[in-house]
């Protein structure tokens, strides 16, 4: 992760006044090939999971190059999102809802309905076929196999979405 997708991160907490002890930092500014999404344990100061997360479908292919926080735009919307409880998505399985708190950037997340849910275009089979992830309608994706530890660590916990 970039010193400045770190820096923004603690930022965004500081000025929400945000508590939490777990922070997700997913770095859209590396190429989805890369693990770009960190899991830190603040209080210990360790790094506890790295690994890949997808943008959405319009935000590009590689990189994530377009954001947005409008209905049907298919794209990632950056910022920084409270982490709520797991539901069960019809088409996604377990997932993590995501309520964005940062107003005009990711504030329509719950009636865009983003969610941080397992796909099956995430992962190294996916990457070697295609030569990047696959891309969502502008959830944060990711790895099925991940996505029970996500759940385990993320829950009441903060996720900040850094892209340019």
């Amino acid at each position: 992760m970039g010193l400045d997708a770190f820096r923004a991160a603690m930022q965004s907490r500081s000025a929400h006044h945000a508590g939490c002890h777990v922070l997700a930092v997913a770095d859209m500014t590396r190429p989805s090939t890369e693990k770009r999404l960190f899991i830190i344990d603040l209080g210990s100061r360790k790094l506890l999971l790295r690994t890949w997360v997808a943008h959405g479908r319009n935000s590009g292919d590689l990189l994530c190059t377009a954001v947005s926080n409008t209905s049907g735009s298919l794209q990632t919307s950056k910022g920084l999102y409270q982490v709520g409880r797991k539901i069960l998505s019809p088409k996604h399985g377990d997932a993590l809802l995501l309520q964005g708190l940062d107003d005009g950037v990711n504030s329509a997340a719950e009636s865009r309905e983003i969610i941080m849910h397992a796909a099956d275009y995430v992962g190294a089979d996916f990457i070697a076929k295609h030569g990047r992830l696959g891309r969502s309608f502008g959830c944060p994706a990711v790895a099925p196999e991940v996505m029970p530890k996500l759940i385990d660590l993320l829950q009441g916990q903060l996720l900040y979405v850094f892209a340019k």
